[in-house]
């Protein structure tokens, strides 16, 4: 994705700076690339693992007290792995700017953290496109559906997600590669058999299937939902039942919003790019910013629960009580479990509606 990807980015820059270092506007590019941006994505990289570490115990702790998982808890607990997993190797990216390009960590450390990164897109819009799915289901037909949203099923389709994510980024495994650079140095990317034309199919082939059909599922299901949520079936609905579904949609909606600004100039950008024969400074600029963009959304999930869920605030002032507090939590759960008609709105984020 970033410049560990198909465009060969490493290369391509090091060679710009490399016939322009009489150029000011290189020097400050250089600049840009190895001091500005290591910073961008060490802040990214710190905050990320922070907070899906949060989010993964809170979640862990919630279904030790209640001895079970929910549906949302399988979702979102993956989405927060798959950020991880990309988060724990950045610093060797991280590593990779400050060197200006320069990998040095073999072959078989860059082709695991170009996968990672890959997997990261494909992984994450898969699992968003679940939850989605999952959504609708429990919107509009939420009873002749009841049977099949369950946490057996939800494990089921993340294995598949996982399979899916892995058989994706088969171009990955194939051509990661280390990369000569001018210098007699090596850098880290994926370097197509005919980069001529190989380049056209991968990067229209990276965004048709990790952009743009999963986001328009996501766009249909969510036009459905709103107009179900709108219609005066759902009107006439138990109140506490509409409002606890008007939270959830706010905040799957929101969820999927973030990851469209975040991803979406990152697509633009790599199809702009299919139509320059030379990209320019200015381009360079603007997509290094979009990967710092595309990056920042693997730290972002986090925060949207804890603004948005007040649930998850919750749990995560539970899950961060001294041990002698945490033994009256599951009796505490079991009186709200049997007071109420809803026990799922101790949920961590009810984005099924479960």
């Amino acid at each position: 994705m970033d410049f560990t990807d198909s465009l060969n980015d490493t290369e391509n820059n090091t060679s710009f700076v490399t016939q322009n270092m009489s150029n000011p506007d290189a020097i400050k590019y250089v600049a840009y690339s190895s001091v500005f941006m290591p910073t961008v994505f060490g802040i990214i990289c710190l905050l990320g693992t922070a907070g899906n570490i949060v989010v993964i115990v809170t979640v862990f702790k919630k279904s030790k007290f209640r001895c079970r998982s929910s549906v949302p808890d399988i979702f979102i607990v993956n989405l927060s792995v798959v950020d991880l997993l990309f988060l724990l190797g950045m610093p060797l990216l991280i590593h990779q700017l400050l060197g200006n390009g320069v990998w040095r960590f073999g072959e078989s450390l860059c082709t695991i953290i170009t996968a990672l990164d890959s997997n990261s897109q494909f992984t994450s819009t898969y699992i968003l496109t679940a939850m989605t799915l999952d959504r609708y289901l429990a919107t509009v037909y939420p009873l002749a559906s009841a049977r099949f949203r369950t946490p057996a099923v939800a494990v089921r389709v993340i294995c598949l997600v996982w399979l899916l994510s892995f058989l994706s980024i088969t171009p990955v495994w194939m051509y990661a590669r280390l990369i000569p650079l001018p210098g007699g140095v090596l850098g880290c990317g994926i370097r197509l058999p005919r980069p001529e034309t190989d380049i056209y199919w991968y990067t229209l082939y990276q965004f048709f299937l990790a952009f743009a059909v999963p986001f328009a599922i996501i766009s249909v299901a969510y036009r459905r939902i709103l107009l179900r949520m709108s219609s005066s079936e759902a009107l006439t609905t138990q109140r506490s039942a509409r409002r606890k579904t008007k939270r959830v949609t706010r905040i799957a909606i929101t969820i999927c919003l973030v990851f469209f600004c975040c991803w979406a100039p990152f697509y633009v950008l790599q199809l702009v790019q299919l139509a320059l024969e030379q990209p320019t400074l200015p381009f360079y600029y603007a997509y290094r910013f979009v990967i710092s963009l595309g990056y920042a959304n693997s730290c972002l999930n986090p925060f949207i629960y804890i603004v948005l869920c007040e649930s998850f605030r919750r749990r995560l002032i539970v899950s961060v009580r001294p041990v002698d507090e945490e033994p009256r939590s599951p009796a505490r759960g079991r009186r709200q479990h049997s007071s109420g008609n809803h026990p799922q709105l101790l949920h961590l984020v009810s984005v099924t509606g479960r």
